[in-house]
Parts: structure tokens; sequence; C-alpha cells
């Protein structure tokens, strides 16, 4: 056989082999598509049978879905809930500090367990009331009834005896003291000065209103409460106290912080010293302990100190005009952290000390004396 004969039997074999190939695909493309054609008919035969089973079922499923639903929301909330407040705060802490009150300001100062919400036995009252005399009633029986004096009762009601008539409107002021209409040309000081008490104890009283913080002006007409008051012709209720020198401590758990006079006791709205002294004299801690804060505030505590002592106690020393430790700092019994000042919601040169113990402000005599 020629090679020419050869070559093309060749190459008949190799256009008869693609043709093979060609019509294998083929069969295979028709073969797929028609049990794909197939299936889809099954299943569109069975689809609405399986459609009415789910719809059947849904209420079912749905309850259980949506159950997991929620308990995947609330795990969310409490898990991812903090660390989104962390990294995004809603309110920046310098965008509210001076909007705080001291309240506020005692809420804030948490350390472990403790926090600083002030909890008295009886609850302080700030408004005048009216209360009808009942027979057998005395000036002092109803003055004991709402811890204030006699006196108190006498000079809010203009009463010249002390015979009281069954039915009688008695007005009952809630502090010791006066109660006076604020006219032209009041100021705390002038008053204090009438009264014979102390300007800070107006302050202090958290019903009087101001018209301005920074200078403690009055507004014209308002009714002004001034505790420890007296009338002009009247014998002072209080004579300031002596204070010991800090440096020479005291019989109870903490030492004396300052040196000065006493111009007001605990009260139930106002359960810490003032210590006075116009020459603004050092302050000392009352025991070691460690800084919880230092800064200072507008209003309120003014430039003030907290302490952490053992056994879940804190003090408070407020109205600085200067301090020279920072939080964190380890304190020692009797060291000097500050001066005397009046910063803050304060009329004159003074300390303002407070002793607290898991939450709870206490009158701060009993562990002075």
């Amino acid at each position: 056989m020629k090679i020419s004969e050869k070559i093309e039997k060749l190459k008949d074999g190799a256009g008869i082999f693609r043709q093979d190939v060609s019509d294998w695909l083929n069969f295979l493309y028709i073969y797929t598509r028609k049990r794909l054609v197939i299936a889809a008919s099954h299943f569109e035969k069975s689809k609405d049978s399986l459609v009415d089973v789910l719809l059947v079922k849904r209420g079912r499923y749905s309850k259980h879905f949506l159950n997991l639903s929620f308990l995947f929301l609330i795990a969310g909330a409490i898990i991812g809930g903090p660390v989104i407040a962390e990294y995004y705060p809603t309110i920046a802490p310098e965008e509210s500090q001076l909007e705080e009150t001291s309240e506020d300001i005692l809420s804030s100062y948490q350390q472990g367990d403790l926090t600083t919400t002030t909890v008295v036995s009886d609850k302080p009252r700030f408004e005048i009331i009216d209360y009808e005399v009942n027979t057998g009633d005395t000036l002092g029986s109803i003055a004991e009834k709402f811890g204030i004096s006699v006196d108190t009762i006498k000079w809010a009601n203009s009463l010249k005896t002390e015979k009281l008539i069954s039915g009688q409107s008695l007005r009952i002021p809630p502090v010791t003291g006066m109660v006076h209409k604020v006219v032209a040309g009041d100021n705390i000081y002038s008053l204090a000065k009438k009264y014979k008490t102390d300007a800070q104890k107006i302050v202090n009283f958290p019903a009087n209103d101001f018209a301005d913080l920074d200078t403690f002006a009055l507004n014209i007409g308002q009714t002004l409460f001034v505790p420890d008051g007296v009338k002009p012709e009247a014998a002072p209720i209080y004579r300031s106290a002596p204070v010991p020198q800090f440096i020479a401590g005291a019989g109870g758990k903490f030492i004396w912080p300052t040196q000065g006079l006493i111009t007001q006791y605990p009260v139930s709205y106002h359960m810490a010293l003032d210590i006075a002294n116009r020459a603004a004299p050092p302050v000392a801690t009352g025991d070691s302990g460690t800084v919880a804060f230092a800064g200072c505030l507008r209003y309120g505590y003014g430039c003030h100190v907290i302490i952490n002592h053992a056994d879940g106690y804190q003090t408070l020393y407020g109205h600085l005009s200067s301090y020279n430790v920072n939080p964190g700092q380890g304190v020692g019994r009797g060291q000097v952290i500050g001066k005397m000042g009046s910063t803050g919601r304060s009329s004159g040169t003074h300390l303002h000390f407070e002793v607290r113990r898991n939450g709870v402000i206490l009158n701060p005599l009993s562990f002075l004396q």
C-alpha cells in the first residue's frame, strides 16, 4: 500500500473518532436535560403537598424560632451592652460635670461595693406644713413631734403665750430657727447677723434657693429658712465650740481634721461638721487610707478630697482652697492633704467634714469623740 493511501486512512479514522466523541457529548447533554426535566416535573407535583405540610406546622415552628431569636437578642444585649457603652458613651463626662448636683456627685464616688447614698432614719422635711391642734396638745408636745423648738413654733405663728385652742391651725417650719420673707437689701450675711446664726447654715439648708449661686443673692419676696436663727431680742440657740488641734488626735476612730470653731453640727439634712477658721489652716486626714477622689467642682463641695479607709469607711473634706494629693495615692493618719477654703457652695472659709460607711453618711461626732 502506498504511503498516500495510508495517510488518507488515518485521516478518515481521525474524522470518525471526532464524530464519535461529538455524538457522545450530544447524547450526554440530551440525557442530562431529560433527567432534569423529569426531576423538575416530579418536584412540581410534590411541591403543593410539601407547602401544605409546612403551612400546617408553621405555628409550632415559628414559635420556637421566635423564642430562640428573643433569647439570642437578650444574650447579645447582656454580653455586648457593656462593651458598646464603654467604647461609645452617650454623654461625655466633661459635658455633664457642671450640671451635676451634690447628690449626683455623691453617687459617683464608688469603690468596690461602696455607694454614696445618704441614708438617715428620719426623712428631712423642707416645707412649712399646717397642723391642727388636737385636745391635749401643748407647744412642747407639738415641738417634740416635729423635732423643732417651742420658740420656732411661737415665732412662726406670732404667739404671745403658750396657750392653745383645739382646732387651732399652726404653721410648722421644717427646722428650728426663723422663717424670713426676703425684702430689698437682704443678704445671707445680714440675715445671719440679724438672727444670730451663721450664714453657712442658711446656705446648707437644701430648701433655700438663690438667684445666683456664686454670690448667694436672694430674690425679693422669697421665703428663706434661717436654721438655728432666733428673734433679734432673743438669746442665741447655740454657741460655737472650739475644735482640738488635729495633730493632738482624739479617742475615736478618726482624729480632728483641722482647727477652728464648729459653726454647724450634724443635722438630718446636713450630716456633717462645719469647722470655720478665717486663718485657713491646713486640713489633715482623719486616718490612714487611699485617696478616692481629689478635684474641684464649681458648686456643691467645691474643691474636695475623699479618702477610703479600712472596713468600708470614707471621709470627705470639702470647700478646700487647695489640695496636694492625687487619686490612688496612699496617705497616713494626720497627713496634711490641703488647706481650708471657701470653694463651691460656701459662704465663708470653713471645712465640711463627712464620715461614711458602706454608702451611709454617719454622724462624724460619733467617731471623733
